[in-house]
């Protein structure tokens, strides 16, 4: 008889003043519990802990005793009051030592952005003995991947990664899941499948799954947001990498008769632009954005594709007038056509406009219009407005994802 996955246990550990004081809002703890639950690990407790030694090791000490990984964020940093890799050095009794690969690293890090490495910076390159490193692409501070003894059971195994959400998330999801993924019973196999959805909200996606992302289905649905991009992972558990795929497939097709009309695309790092690049690639077509108002999302988006022949650039302005002053024409379409003519171009795509933000960067912002605009290959102007609003975070980014869908909906009608 096959050997079912063994239910993991985890603890998720926040660490910092800023988090004991509730100066800063901990939502790292929820993104890391949303993902452990994905990958059919249980999240047990979450702790929050100062900036104080011997706490530190007390409470890596509780936690390993009671649970199976332990996830922490925090206290990597180079100051003196960044102690998670001292606190693991001395409850494992084991001594700190540099990693030279890791040391190269953060040296090189200093020189590519022009800055001369204090030498406090050192110390994130020190790990306890016997600990692996989790590498950080994004910043100066690698992660620790160690294991913590028990007595008469398997050791407890802790992660410990950076506070910055933005490095801790893509830590997590290119080093850790995979590591915790092998963690698993033999003859047994987990494999992972993500699909990107953009155009509604999460309580109606929730609602058009169902039961789809109930806890217990079997396999598991997960679903998180961000910027206002669904993304559903597919997290099956079977006999061989074969069952998983058959499993996955299933459940991909199920998704698709539920809510094709919002999905964009494969994989965890897969966004709306990469589809757009793909298409136009595979059409022998280009395109130019055009971005009215305080923000330009999309040029910073698309400029990150690298040397695409399909796309031609961007252009950030103030508003209409700029463009019509730049190219000529008394109305803005034939401004536009005139930067069509002028840089051979097949599609432009135009927000107008990113509003601009209130001061207070806690409130939602209030809904506005929004024009979004695109120019076909035949000269044609085909705009669609939208009322959109909502956290100062996330509203320019939702702003320029909705030109993208509407661009992307009229592709697939010109199919």
């Amino acid at each position: 008889m096959t050997q079912k996955a063994r239910q993991l246990t985890a603890e998720v550990i926040s660490i910092g003043d800023e988090m004991t004081s509730g100066a800063r809002l901990d939502t790292n703890a929820q993104w890391l519990s949303r993902r452990l639950g994905e990958l059919g690990v249980k999240v047990t407790f979450h702790s929050t802990v100062g900036d104080t030694l011997s706490q530190n090791v007390d409470i890596f000490r509780i936690a390993a005793n009671r649970a199976d990984i332990l996830v922490s964020t925090g206290g990597l940093g180079p100051t003196r009051d960044d102690l998670t890799r001292e606190s693991l050095s001395q409850l494992v009794d084991k001594p700190l030592q540099i990693d030279e690969s890791a040391m190269e690293y953060i040296k090189q890090m200093f020189i590519r952005r022009k800055r001369e490495m204090p030498e406090r910076n050192s110390v994130q390159a020190m790990f306890p003995l016997g600990s692996q490193q989790i590498f950080n692409p994004q910043g100066t501070a690698p992660g620790i991947d160690m294991m913590i003894p028990r007595d008469e059971i398997t050791p407890s195994r802790v992660f410990a990664l950076p506070g910055v959400p933005a490095e801790m998330k893509r830590m997590f999801d290119e080093t850790v899941a995979p590591r915790i993924l092998e963690t698993k019973g033999s003859g047994t196999e987990i494999k992972q499948h993500v699909m990107k959805f953009f155009g509604t909200g999460e309580s109606d996606m929730e609602n058009r799954l169902g039961p789809m992302i109930a806890r217990d289905r079997e396999p598991r649905v997960g679903i998180t947001v961000s910027t206002a991009t669904i993304s559903l992972r597919i997290t099956a558990t079977g006999t061989d990498a074969d069952d998983c795929q058959n499993q996955i497939d299933q459940t991909r097709a199920e998704i698709m008769a539920r809510v094709p009309e919002f999905y964009f695309g494969d994989g965890d790092r897969y966004e709306q632009h990469d589809a757009i690049n793909e298409e136009l690639i595979a059409r022998r077509q280009n395109l130019m954005v055009v971005e009215y108002g305080r923000a330009a999302p999309l040029g910073d988006w698309f400029a990150k594709l690298g040397n695409s022949p399909a796309y031609k650039g961007g252009l950030s302005l103030a508003n209409a007038q700029q463009l019509k002053d730049m190219f000529g024409g008394e109305r803005e379409h034939e401004a536009l056509m005139l930067l069509k003519q002028k840089c051979n171009l097949d599609w432009i795509l135009v927000i107008d406009s990113y509003p601009p933000l209130e001061h207070d960067a806690h409130l939602p912002q209030p809904a506005s219009d929004i024009r979004l605009t695109v120019i076909s290959p035949a000269g044609e102007s085909l705009a669609n407005t939208e009322t959109l609003g909502g956290h100062p975070e996330v509203l320019q980014p939702r702003i320029a994802k909705a030109g993208m869908a509407w661009l992307r909906k009229l592709l697939a009608d010109t199919t």
